[in-house]
C-alpha cells in the first residue's frame, strides 16, 4: 500500500464513523420525540413540545462540540440510549433491555445509569401488576420475564467479554476501565461535589499557613492543581478514597432508586430516576471526567418539555454543565466558535421553554437569574482578564479552578431541585393512596 494513501484511509473513515454517529443519534432523536406528550399544542410549529426536543436534542452545544470539534463519538452512543428509552415509553421492555445492554458493553460510563434500568424493568416487567394502592403485587412475579431478561444480558456479555475470557485477559480489562489510580479528579477538575471539597481544602490549607497553623515543608506544591492526572492527599481536610467515593455515589442514589421501586410511576418515573442516577454519579464518582455531564442533560431533554419546574432544572443544568466543557476547547481560533455556539444554543434553549410554558410563573427567580448571567463575567475574567494578569505565569490554573468551582454550585443546586421535585412527588402520591 502507498503510504501518501493512508492519510486518506483514514479521512474516509472519520467521515465514515461520523456519518454513522449522526444516523444513530438521529434515529434516537425520532423515537423520543413520537414519546413526548403532546397536549400543550400550538398552530405555530416552533411552539410545539415535539420540535422544541427536537432542536434541543439535534443541535445540542455539549454534544457537538465532544463529537465535532474535540473528535469524540458519544452521539452514537447517546442515540442507542434515547432508542432505549423511547422503548421503554412504548413498552418494549426486552428492545429496551436489548439495546442497553449493547450500550454498556460500548462504554462502561453508562454503568451509572444500570440501577434506574434494573429496577424498573424489576419493578414494570417482571412483576406484572401492582396492588390499588401502587405497591408491588409479590404475586404477579413472573419467572420466565427474569430468566428472559437474564439471557438477553448473559448473551450480550458472553459476545463482549468471552474473547477477553479465553485469552485471559479480563483482569487487564477491568484495570483499564476503573482506573483507579489515576487519582480523585481529571486534570481539569469536573464541576462536582469533589471539586467543591478540593477548593475548601485549598482555602483552609491558605488560611492555616497564614494563621501559622501549618508547616509549609509538609503541604506539597500545588498537590491539586499541578492539573496532572494523578494521585493527591489532601492537606486540611480528609483524603478521599475510591471506597468512599463509591459509598457517597451509592447514597446519593439510593433515594431515586427507591422512588422508582416503591411508586415507578411510568416511563417518565424512570427518565428522571435515570437523570438522579447520571448527576449522582457525576456528583460524587471517581476520576469523574467533564463530559459525563452529557449523561445527565440529554435525557433531562425529554422531560423538559413537559413541565414547567423540570424545564426550569434543565436550563440551569445545560447552561451551567455546557460552560464547564470550554476548557475542551482551549486555543484561540476556538473562542469565537464556542462562545458564539453556546448563545446561540443557549438563547433558543431559554426563549422556547419561555414560550411554551408562557402560562407558568416566571422560570428563573432573581438569584437563579443572577448566578446565570454571572458565567458571562466569569469568561469575560478568565479569557480577556486573567491572560494580562500577572498571576497567568505564577497562578496558571487559576482559570480552571473558577471554572469548575462556579459550575459546581449550579450543577449542585440543579441535582438539589430535581431530588427535591422527586421526592415531593413520591411523598405526594403516596399520601394520595393513604
Amino acid at each position: 500500500m502507498d503510504v501518501w494513501a493512508i492519510p486518506q484511509i483514514l479521512k474516509y473513515t472519520e467521515i465514515g464513523l461520523l456519518s454513522l454517529t449522526v444516523c444513530q443519534y438521529l434515529s434516537g432523536i425520532m423515537r423520543c420525540c413520537k414519546c413526548i406528550d403532546g397536549k400543550r399544542t400550538s398552530k405555530d410549529l416552533t411552539e410545539k413540545p415535539k420540535f422544541i426536543l427536537s432542536v434541543l436534542l439535534l443541535w445540542n452545544f455539549g454534544l457537538l462540540i465532544v463529537d465535532h470539534i474535540h473528535f469524540q463519538y458519544n452521539g452514537f452512543l447517546s442515540g442507542l440510549m434515547l432508542l432505549s428509552i423511547a422503548r421503554l415509553f412504548q413498552k418494549r421492555h426486552m428492545e429496551a433491555a436489548f439495546l442497553f445492554a449493547v450500550l454498556l458493553h460500548f462504554k462502561h460510563i453508562y454503568l451509572y445509569v444500570a440501577p434506574a434500568y434494573g429496577v424498573y424493568l424489576l419493578r414494570s416487567y417482571c412483576f406484572t401488576a401492582s396492588k390499588p394502592d401502587g405497591t408491588v403485587r409479590w404475586s404477579s412475579f413472573s419467572f420466565v420475564r427474569v430468566i428472559s431478561l437474564g439471557l438477553i444480558v448473559f448473551l450480550i456479555s458472553a459476545l463482549s467479554l468471552g474473547p477477553f475470557l479465553a485469552l485471559n485477559q479480563l483482569p487487564q480489562v477491568f484495570s483499564r476501565l476503573f482506573p483507579f489510580k489515576r487519582g480523585l479528579c481529571h486534570a481539569y477538575w469536573a464541576p462536582n461535589f469533589w471539586a467543591l471539597y478540593n477548593a475548601l481544602d485549598k482555602v483552609l490549607s491558605v488560611i492555616g499557613l497564614e494563621l501559622k497553623l501549618l508547616d509549609p515543608s509538609q503541604i506539597p506544591r500545588a498537590s491539586m492543581t499541578s492539573g496532572l492526572v494523578q494521585q493527591f492527599q489532601h492537606t486540611v481536610l480528609p483524603s478521599v478514597s475510591p471506597l468512599a467515593t463509591l459509598i457517597c455515589t451509592v447514597l446519593a442514589i439510593l433515594p431515586s432508586v427507591f422512588c422508582l421501586w416503591f411508586k415507578p410511576q411510568g416511563p417518565r418515573g424512570f427518565l428522571r430516576c435515570l437523570v438522579l442516577c447520571a448527576l449522582s454519579s457525576f456528583m460524587f464518582g471517581w476520576h469523574v471526567h467533564e463530559k459525563a455531564i452529557l449523561l445527565a442533560i440529554l435525557p433531562m431533554s425529554l422531560l423538559s418539555v413537559e413541565k414547567a419546574g423540570d424545564a426550569k432544572v434543565f436550563l440551569i443544568l445545560t447552561t451551567t454543565g455546557h460552560y464547564s466543557l470550554f476548557p475542551l476547547l482551549f486555543t484561540a481560533p476556538e473562542l469565537p466558535i464556542k462562545i458564539l455556539l453556546m448563545l446561540l444554543f443557549t438563547t433558543y434553549s431559554i426563549s422556547s421553554l419561555k414560550t411554551l410554558f408562557r402560562k407558568e410563573k416566571q422560570l428563573f427567580n432573581w438569584m437563579e437569574t443572577f448566578y446565570l448571567l454571572g458565567l458571562g463575567l466569569l469568561e469575560v475574567c478568565c479569557e480577556f482578564v486573567f491572560p494580562f494578569t500577572s498571576w497567568k505565569l505564577k497562578f496558571p490554573f487559576i482559570p480552571l479552578l473558577l471554572t469548575s468551582v462556579y459550575c459546581a454550585v449550579g450543577i449542585t443546586y440543579a441535582w438539589i431541585r430535581l431530588y427535591v421535585s422527586v421526592l415531593a412527588g413520591c411523598l405526594v402520591s403516596k399520601t394520595k393512596k393513604q
